[in-house]
């Protein structure tokens, strides 16, 4: 856990001025997130709220019809918490008139479904309120392709995408989050009883120090992973999500045709 380990209070100054900052440099009047219920929309709208004010802030609950009604409970006892004004927009009717019948749906692919309808509908909030949208994305899940491209991993800006899971938990307790959320299994409640370790088939205490020693230290021998307490079973399971889902923390691919990169700005002078 020490390979883990951070200055809470540093990390909250960090990423509170990361969004103070971002949204002055926007010219827009704040931000809109997804409010699922879970740790990491959460910490994200929890730091939002000391970084800009409650009054910058609107959080979304957007439940399916099969949604758990413990987490529209939980985000809405977040947003009492923090004083976020909120509001609930039932994506049932969206997603049915897609599917007509769900349960012969694939469940990922309406999960992905799901999680493009709800940052579909955060991004035109976020136009109507003259607002960006509020990332809730962590270091593993980006690592590990776990979220909806252009869903879920879709935003204006992200404060959480450096805190691994682990981190995300130790920073969550720091900003005061509530315990029923803490202490609940994580999962995206996308059909019932899914839960994000056992779609991964990895544990997020256990893949945080793995991912933790390949990226941050650089250590990819497999003798030197085996003998941190790493199997080869798992430690496959965790690269293979890496490199197949590289593609998720890139734009799309242009073809090369030799051209300039496109700059941020040009100033003429």
């Amino acid at each position: 856990m020490e390979l883990l380990s951070l200055n809470e209070n540093d990390v909250a100054r960090k990423l509170e001025k990361f969004l103070s900052d971002r949204l002055k440099a926007s010219g827009l009047s704040g931000y809109v997130i997804g409010l699922s219920g879970g740790v990491d929309s959460s910490l994200s709208a929890s730091i939002a709220v000391k970084a800009v004010s409650a009054e910058k802030v609107t959080g979304f609950i957007m439940p399916y019809s099969r949604s758990a009604g413990s987490s529209m409970e939980d985000a809405e006892k977040l947003a009492a918490r923090l004083g976020l004004k909120t509001e609930k927009i039932d994506i049932s009717p969206m997603i049915d008139a897609y599917y007509p019948d769900i349960d012969s749906a694939d469940p990922v692919r309406s999960g992905n479904k799901m999680a493009r309808e709800r940052m579909s509908i955060l991004f035109d909030k976020a136009h109507e309120h003259n607002r960006l949208v509020l990332g809730t994305s962590n270091r593993t899940e980006i690592c590990l392709g776990y979220g909806t491209w252009y869903g879920d991993v879709a935003c204006s800006v992200n404060p959480l995408g450096m805190l691994y899971k682990t981190q995300v938990r130790l920073m969550a307790k720091y900003y005061d989050v509530p315990e029923s959320i803490l202490s609940k299994i994580p999962s995206a409640d996308l059909w019932p009883g899914q839960t994000d370790e056992g779609e991964l088939g990895l544990e997020y205490d256990k893949v945080d120090r793995l991912l933790h020693m390949m990226i941050e230290q650089d250590i990819t021998k497999r003798k030197k992973l085996n003998e941190a307490g790493f199997d080869d079973a798992f430690i496959d399971r965790a690269v293979s999500l890496l490199n197949r889902f590289y593609f998720k923390r890139h734009l799309p691919e242009i073809a090369d045709l030799g051209l300039k990169p496109i700059p941020d700005r040009i100033a003429v002078a």
